[in-house]
């Protein structure tokens, strides 16, 4: 599979050695004050062997991002299945845990929506982030996302978009 990338950020597919770089990224509470809080490294490594048990499952997943010019950590995104209101569908995700406020979560979210769409032909790809993460909200407006409704997705309230490759 080609890997996902931008002028500003190349990709890694996920695997064991990032485990330091997600640990840093699960334990920092501003990074992770819209997912639901910090991780302990423990919590981070069940993540971690969870997506790459994903990976080996569906052949697709989530990737390490790095800046292109430094090859700095700077978060992760990727394609991965989750269930929604009983319903099994396809996540695009995204974290940035570094360089905030450059358009960063843009490009990332932008290059994995694509590799689901035009390289691996997935549709009902969903993306959503709790209902006041105006930021990550507009990110999904800016890659043509709609908005279709609110969800409770671990135990929080949701806002739930949906690609335009789905026919809305």
């Amino acid at each position: 599979m080609d890997l996902p990338h931008t002028s500003r950020l190349t990709a890694e597919r996920l695997h064991d050695d990032h485990l330091g770089d997600l640990c840093r990224m699960h334990g920092d509470p501003r990074v992770m004050a819209t997912l639901g809080g910090t991780r302990s490294d423990e919590e981070t490594l069940i993540f971690l062997r969870s997506n790459l048990d994903h990976w080996t499952q569906h052949g697709f997943g989530l990737f390490v991002f790095r800046d292109r010019a430094g090859g700095a950590f700077v978060g992760r995104g990727g394609l991965r299945h989750v269930e929604i209101g009983g319903k099994d569908e396809i996540e695009l995700a995204y974290v940035i845990a570094a360089f905030w406020g450059k358009g960063l979560a843009t490009e990332m979210a932008a290059a994995l929506l694509s590799l689901g769409i035009d390289r691996l032909g997935l549709t009902g790809i969903v993306a959503f982030t709790l209902t006041t993460n105006m930021g990550s909200r507009r990110v999904m407006e800016k890659l043509g996302l709609h908005f279709e409704r609110d969800i409770r997705h671990a135990g929080l309230l949701h806002a739930l978009y949906r690609s335009v490759a789905d026919g809305l």
